[in-house]
């Protein structure tokens, strides 16, 4: 068996392979399920967000394993292996172990430490649960995953500051223009990253926020917390005529804003900023090259937060070693569940001896009252258990040791186990 992952992320790939590359929904779940199937995936997660697509999998064949996850790399985006390759990385074993901890934990992101990415591994371990991808090697991982990634954040200062990528946007974007007081600014998006961006925009002292989703309850809630406005899709032309600032990230398939609505609906010389935080994006690119335009994406976020990424490295080595402790742990929880199945038909041997004697003095046993029959039943098994407890916790505890092999060898050969 072994571990592996297969992936591209904001430091491999331009946003251009990222979009194709992203999965949502649906697309997540047929994508576990179907590589699940494969012969050589025992269990698939699947990790998909703005920055990333990842693919971890418990193996029977490693290359086998890695040819048909970037197979379907492949068809999900419409790149032939040529194209999509060089932007591919992989780990496995302990290295991809780690790397799960890493992302967990906030060093893998644009913005370290950032805190959203965590509840996207569990979502995407809970998919992955949901479609039978993620068994007993993929649970335990993805448990001990969660554990670091919430320990990174309270016992060191990883994420202090910015650290999630909608507040992170949001002081690009002030940045940009000195400040945000008196900007009217439109929110095109009230998923989570649209809620932390709203409440970002609140606290930089932006005039007007209005909130933009297809479902407006929603957007009505988002826009609710900081005494904005909420409005449907279908409004985006007439809010874009007055606004100053437009953030976007919906989880749209295409492109929502294009250059003949921005030409439309927008008056000459009045300057407005576009911040698109979407995979694929909402704004075409193309919309940058009109006049008083300005466009900025996750490659801009990602070389905005480069700047500050210095302070948060600081605090890196703790956050590794907390990683470093968790691997060995997942080894080790790891190694004692492959013994399991030789401890329990250690003790399923036994049982059947035991069953067969007391079966064998059956007639001896014929005059005693139910008690009695409990309490000589609750007596052998007594005995079975004190046997055999010795025995079980070394195997556990000594599995994957070169003397765990040879005490696992004598078991098998003692009690007849195939």
């Amino acid at each position: 068996m072994s571990i592996l992952v297969v992936g591209v992320n904001h430091r491999t790939a331009p946003l251009s392979v990222l979009e194709r590359l992203t999965l949502t929904g649906d697309e997540i779940s047929k994508t576990v399920a179907g590589l699940a199937a494969r012969d050589n995936l025992r269990e698939v997660v699947v990790l998909s967000t703005c920055n990333r697509t990842e693919v971890y999998a418990v193996t029977e064949r490693f290359h086998g394993a890695y040819a048909d996850i970037s197979d379907h790399l492949c068809t999900v985006s419409g790149l032939n292996a040529d194209e999509l390759t060089p932007h591919l990385y992989s780990e496995h074993d302990d290295a991809a172990v780690s790397h799960l901890f890493e992302v967990a934990a906030g060093l893998d992101s644009v913005v370290v430490g950032e805190g959203e990415i965590l509840g996207q591994v569990r979502d995407a371990w809970e998919v992955a649960r949901t479609e039978g991808g993620a068994r007993t090697s993929a649970n335990l991982m993805f448990r001990l995953a969660l554990e670091v990634g919430k320990r990174a954040r309270t016992e060191t200062a990883i994420a202090r500051g910015t650290a999630s990528i909608s507040h992170a946007a949001v002081e690009m974007v002030a940045e940009r223009l000195g400040d945000l007081a008196g900007r009217r600014v439109l929110v095109v998006g009230a998923g989570s990253m649209g809620e932390g961006i709203t409440v970002a925009l609140d606290a930089a002292g932006a005039e007007s926020v209005t909130v933009l989703n297809r479902d407006i309850s929603r957007a009505d809630r988002v826009a609710t917390r900081v005494g904005g406005q909420a409005a449907g899709l279908d409004a985006l032309r007439t809010h874009l005529a007055d606004a100053d600032v437009v953030l976007t990230c919906t989880g749209a398939d295409g492109t929502l804003i294009d250059v003949d609505m921005v030409t439309a609906v927008r008056e000459p010389g009045r300057p407005v900023v576009f911040v698109d935080i979407a995979v694929p994006r909402d704004v075409d690119a193309r919309v940058a090259t009109l006049p008083d335009t300005v466009v900025l994406d996750l490659d801009d976020l990602s070389a905005w937060a480069d700047r500050g990424r210095a302070e948060r490295l600081a605090e890196t080595d703790d956050v590794r070693r907390l990683v470093a402790e968790q691997v060995d742990r997942f080894a080790a929880e790891l190694t004692a569940m492959q013994a399991a199945p030789l401890v329990a038909a250690m003790r399923e041997r036994a049982e059947e001896v035991r069953i067969a004697e007391v079966d064998r003095f059956a007639s001896r046993l014929d005059g005693l009252t139910a008690d009695q029959r409990a309490a000589v039943d609750a007596l052998t098994k007594g005995i079975v258990n004190k046997l055999l407890h010795e025995p079980s916790v070394r195997l556990r505890s000594q599995a994957g040791t070169p003397q765990g092999e040879r005490n696992a060898a004598a078991v098998a050969d003692l009690f007849d186990i195939e």
